[in-house]
Parts: C-alpha cells; sequence; structure tokens
C-alpha cells in the first residue's frame, strides 16, 4: 500500500497469509445529495465529504486522501468542530433500526465513540462552539433532537424536534457564542432552544413569521448570533432575530431563486453566499438580496464551505463537482469532478495504462490515470450507457445504449463517428470489439447477440444469435477474433464460433451470470454471477472444472485476469476487490476501500494498477500488488 495510514496488515485464515490492501488513490467526489456534505477543516488544509458509507479526508494541495470507515451504511451528514478537533457524521439505516453517529478523532483518523439512539436516519448534527456538545436531528420516523455531550460520550437530553401539527425539522445549527442555544428548522417549523444542563432538558421556543408558511432548506447564522437566515423551497430568504424570536426581513421580493435555496453562509465581512438548486451562487445582502456578485455552476448546489474568513470557498453540487472560487474575482475553478450515478463499466485501451474511459447514466468520461483528471466528458442526455470498449486502433469509442443504439465516439475530441439504429429492441445491455477493428459484437435486453460489420462508412449487421432468453451482461472475443463467449442472466454462457456464426458450446448453472473471462491460453473460461461462485469450465466441451467460494455475501458482479493468466480479480456486492490465485484457487488479497457495491474491475495493461468502479460512482485505483 503506498497510503502510510494503512499499514499493510497479515491476517490469518488458517491456509495462506492473507494481505488487506487499501486504495491507491480514490478517483471521486463527494455524494453530492447530502446537504452541506462538503467541509473545509479549520486548518484550511484538506476538504471532509461523505462517499458511500466512507468519510473522505483530501488534502486540497496534495491531493492526500484518507479514508474514515466506521459506518454500515450511507452516510447522511457530516459536521467538523470549530476548533477542527473532532469530524462527527450520521448514517441512514433500515426503518426500525437505529441509525449510528460516529465521532471521529481527526488527528489521529480514528473512531473515537459511536453514539446510538436516533432510529432510521440522521438528519443533521452540529456542534457546541467550544466543543461542548453534539446536537443531533433525527430523520422523518424519528422525530426527535437529543444533545450529547462530547466529554461523556452519553445523551444528555432530547425532545421531540418539532410539534405535531407541523412537518419535520430537516436542518439545524449552533449559536456562533454560546453553548446552550441551537436553532432547528424544516417543515413549517422554526425553534430556538436553550439548553438547560442542571436540569437535562432543552426549552424550544417557536419563531413567528406571521401568515408566512415555509419549508426550509438551508440555514446559517452571523457570528455574533445577531440573526439568523434561512433558505426556503419557494426561493426565498428569511432573516431571524434569535432573541427577539421575530422576523427582521425577507426577499428578494421578485426574482425568487429556481428551485430553491439549498445552500446558504454568512461572511464575516457582511452578506451572504447563496446557493440554488439551479446551480446559481450568489453574493447578496439584507434586505433586498438582490444578486453583487453571481456565478453560474453544473448542477444544484448542496454545500458552502469556507477556507478562513471566506475569501477563497468551495461549493459542492448535486453533480458531484466540487469548485474553488476567490471571492474578490468570483470565477470558478472545478477541482474535483466525477460520476454521480453508479458507473456501469471501465475499460483501458489497448496496451496503454495512461488512459482509462468508465462509462455511467448519461456520461462517458475519459480519464488520465496518474493525475486522475478528466480527460473528455462524452455526454448523451436522458440515456444509460451500459457497456464501453476501445477498438484496439485507439480511434473509437464504441458504446451501448439503453435506446437500443451503439454509438460510437472518437476518443480525443468526443465527435459522433456514426451510430447503429435499432440494434436491440429492449436496449444495448454489452459491447465487445474484435481486435483486427473489423467488427463489433452486441448483446441485448432482449437475449439477442448480434454480430456488426465495420467498415469505412458502413455498419451492416452480419448475424443475429437468438439463444439466450434474457439481457446478455458480458461479451469477451479470443484473441484471434474466431470465438466469442457471452454470459447472460439466464443462467446460461455461449461460446459463439465466429466464423460460422453459430453456437459451439452451452454452459449452464443455476445462477444469474454477470461476468465471463477467458484464461489467456484460451482453453478454459471463468464465470460468475448472483451464486457467488467462481466456475472454471473448458471451452471445448463446456464442462466445469472446478468451483470456488467467491463471496460470502452478494453477487460478484466484475472480473478480469492478468495477460499472464496467474492471478485475477473479482469484485462484487460485498464492497470487496479480490485477488486471486488462477491455479491454487486462493485468495492472496482483499481490496478494503469501496462503499457501495462494485459494477465492474479492470487490471491495467502492464499489470501496474487495479481499477474498479462502483454502483455509489467511485472508481478506485490500486496499485497492483504483485510486481510484473
Amino acid at each position: 500500500s503506498r497510503d502510510n495510514h494503512y499499514p499493510e496488515v497479515n491476517v490469518h485464515l488458517g491456509c495462506p497469509y492473507l494481505f488487506i490492501f487499501k486504495p491507491f488513490l480514490l478517483l471521486t467526489s463527494l455524494s453530492g445529495h447530502v446537504p452541506t456534505g462538503l467541509k473545509c477543516h479549520p486548518d484550511q488544509e484538506h476538504l471532509i465529504y461523505p462517499l458511500g458509507c466512507t468519510i473522505l479526508i483530501q488534502a486540497i494541495n496534495t491531493q492526500e486522501q484518507n479514508f474514515l470507515h466506521g459506518h454500515g451504511n450511507n452516510v447522511s451528514c457530516v459536521t467538523i468542530s470549530r476548533s477542527g478537533v473532532y469530524i462527527a457524521s450520521g448514517q441512514v439505516t433500515f426503518m426500525g433500526f437505529k441509525a449510528d453517529i460516529i465521532l471521529w478523532d481527526y488527528k489521529k483518523r480514528e473512531l473515537i465513540a459511536r453514539l446510538s439512539l436516533h432510529k432510521g436516519k440522521i438528519e443533521a448534527l452540529a456542534f457546541s462552539p467550544n466543543d461542548l456538545y453534539l446536537v443531533s436531528l433525527g430523520g422523518p420516523d424519528d422525530g426527535s433532537v437529543v444533545v450529547w455531550s462530547i466529554a461523556k460520550r452519553e445523551a444528555i437530553c432530547g425532545s421531540p424536534a418539532a410539534s405535531l401539527n407541523v412537518g419535520n425539522a430537516t436542518t439545524i445549527i449552533f449559536s456562533r457564542c454560546r453553548d446552550e442555544m441551537f436553532v432547528t428548522a424544516g417543515n413549517g417549523t422554526i425553534r430556538v432552544w436553550e439548553l438547560d444542563l442542571p436540569n437535562r432538558k432543552i426549552w424550544p421556543t417557536e419563531c413567528q413569521t406571521g401568515q408566512m408558511k415555509r419549508i426550509v432548506m438551508s440555514i446559517t447564522i452571523a457570528d455574533d448570533d445577531s440573526f439568523f437566515f434561512l433558505g426556503t423551497t419557494t426561493g426565498d430568504i428569511l432573516k431571524m432575530n434569535p432573541r427577539t424570536k421575530l422576523l427582521a426581513d425577507t426577499g428578494p421580493v421578485k426574482d425568487k431563486f429556481s428551485l430553491g435555496v439549498s445552500a446558504i453562509r454568512c461572511l464575516k465581512m457582511g452578506g451572504l453566499l447563496v446557493g440554488s438548486g439551479a446551480g446559481l451562487l450568489i453574493f447578496c445582502k439584507s434586505p433586498s438580496y438582490k444578486p453583487i456578485k453571481k456565478v453560474q455552476l453544473q448542477g444544484g448546489i448542496t454545500s458552502i464551505t469556507l477556507r478562513g474568513e471566506g475569501h477563497q470557498f468551495f461549493v459542492g453540487t448535486e453533480e458531484s463537482h466540487i469548485y474553488r472560487i476567490n471571492f474578490t474575482d468570483f470565477k470558478e475553478t472545478l477541482i474535483a469532478t466525477c460520476h454521480f450515478e453508479a458507473v456501469e463499466d471501465i475499460i483501458f485501451p489497448f496496451g496503454t495504462a495512461e488512459l482509462f474511459a468508465t462509462c455511467a447514466k448519461k456520461d462517458i468520461r475519459v480519464w488520465h490515470t496518474l493525475s486522475n483528471r478528466e480527460l473528455l466528458r462524452i455526454t448523451v442526455p436522458n440515456m444509460t450507457c451500459h457497456g464501453i470498449d476501445f477498438m484496439k486502433d485507439g480511434k473509437s469509442i464504441i458504446s451501448a445504449w439503453d435506446d437500443g443504439r451503439i454509438r460510437a465516439f472518437a476518443p480525443e475530441t468526443g465527435r459522433l463517428m456514426y451510430v447503429i439504429n435499432n440494434a436491440h429492441r429492449i436496449g444495448v445491455t454489452a459491447i465487445a470489439t474484435t481486435s483486427d477493428c473489423k467488427r463489433v459484437i452486441s448483446g441485448g435486453g432482449e437475449g439477442e447477440v448480434r454480430v456488426w460489420q465495420i467498415g469505412c462508412q458502413t455498419q451492416k449487421l452480419e448475424e443475429a444469435l437468438k439463444e439466450h432468453k434474457s439481457s446478455v451482461s458480458c461479451i469477451r472475443v479470443k484473441k484471434n477474433n474466431e470465438e466469442c463467449v457471452t454470459a447472460s442472466t439466464d443462467g446460461t454462457c455461449i461460446i459463439w464460433d465466429l466464423v460460422r456464426l453459430r453456437r459451439n458450446q452451452m454452459i449452464l448453472a443455476n445462477t444469474l451470470f454477470q461476468c465471463v473471462c477467458y484464461h489467456p491460453e484460451e482453453f478454459q473460461i471463468i464465470t460468475s454471477g448472483t451464486d457467488r461462485k467462481i466456475a472454471y469450465w473448458e471451452v471445448f466441451d463446456g464442462s466445469v472444472i472446478r468451483e470456488l467460494e467467491g463471496s460470502l455475501s452478494g453477487s460478484i458482479n466484475g472480473m478480469d485476469i492478468t495477460l499472464e493468466g496467474v492471478h485475477f480479480v473479482t469484485g462484487g456486492n460485498d464492497h470487496l476487490v479480490k485477488v486471486w490465485d488462477y491455479n491454487e484457487g486462493e485468495v492472496t488479497h482483499v481490496g478494503v476501500g469501496h462503499s457501495g457495491n462494485i459494477t465492474r474491475i479492470r487490471i491495467s495493461p502492464g499489470n501496474q494498477y487495479i481499477v474498479s468502479v462502483s454502483a455509489d460512482g467511485a472508481i478506485l485505483r490500486w496499485k497492483y500488488p504483485f510486481t510484473s
């Protein structure tokens, strides 16, 4: 492992020694849908944000990453104490089960305490100004607010967050000056709370907004506690006085913020930074709230976090973009981006590990492996890309789409080269290319395998092979282009003769096949799927040679084998990357880092890296554990 915080660990399992290894780098961006999920640490050197079940600490200048693992389900909120000593994060869980809050030590990067009281979901968290208390807000099924003692790591008191005749409270903020006051707000409720420590009680006071009924999305408070500001779904801002509990002013009167005020921050110099659900970021002042400075970003804004006094700040959006903005020029710089939907496929060009391409939902993206920079983004709106492959000559990216089309793009410019319309009836689910660049083999949702002849100007259907009864999940082509194997969710793998265009052999198993690989010598194939078994099969007669227990929980969705055939890798719903010895049939290394189901996995040409992608939008690059 290259990561100093994760030394290699030997775990003796009774058989050989097993190495636990960690991601070399996580190429990803924040979970865009977590409100105020992006935080800048008070040391001004690190960004902290959630990704699935993991909290990521990333150095702003060096891009060095550390991971905080501890949550059993997706993180729903994260906060940092004003001193920077503590991080607290809350999670979602299943209805009726307790949702954990985890208190972390920032310096040691380790778990201090697990606080369990709320059920279902932790909606929001806030630290008191002197790190004495943590206040937590339960989700819709819980509806309570709880104050925790940081020193004793226990609950002091709790109360229902909102009265019975209004909706749920969804946001919370602590006073900037006093450890005994905080504010909650949500659907028709705004409350200022006072902590009575001797009696272990919290006392709420309803704030009066007259005839005005609002659903609050975001909240911020002035440094001197003189006022707090609330962003609403209707696109206006309420300014409240915490002492009188009365509305001071509201605005803007005319040009309200489209799709609501989803993020809001007070600046020390006066004025507000306001982010809308439509991606507009503005600087404005009370009482007019008219834009003084503004910039349009991509995706609805979910987080605004200040670096220092606010001379520079970072903005997170729903599309998993992180922008850095200097206050003086108010120009955005995109510093991190990634997929914000499940990543469906990953592929390296032939013979090079410098680049790789991924696809998720409407995007195909090409990445530079070492710098983790996005080099190209190809977008087809309102569609989903299920699979991609590079032509061996590197001149095109062939992609499979759910509208039944095959699209080919130029890998340098992203220009659309050609489209094969109506390639499959129920969407194209898998794709592969031959090494002579003359054919494309596609699989569809209806189970057909189609062979396409690709010319300079034309794309012609050679044959439709109709044997699978359900969607084709994976296609691999033999090196000499005379044979291919297709895996399907109907429980069959079929080996096809690409010269005579007919079936050679069929493999049957009680599983939904998700992945298949040829051994480099091409006399055997390995398969896996929902039955968690890894099976070795003879290509000649389709007989099973060996079965391995591939996972203890969940389907295996991705598999790849080295060019030498000595090792192969798997990944699936257990979130683990496993490196296997092909001949021994034993796991040599386990990679811990994903917080979502792994969907696909590849070994880079030259065996330098393993790249795995998952359903939470993450792309993880691992150092290949063996020297090639």
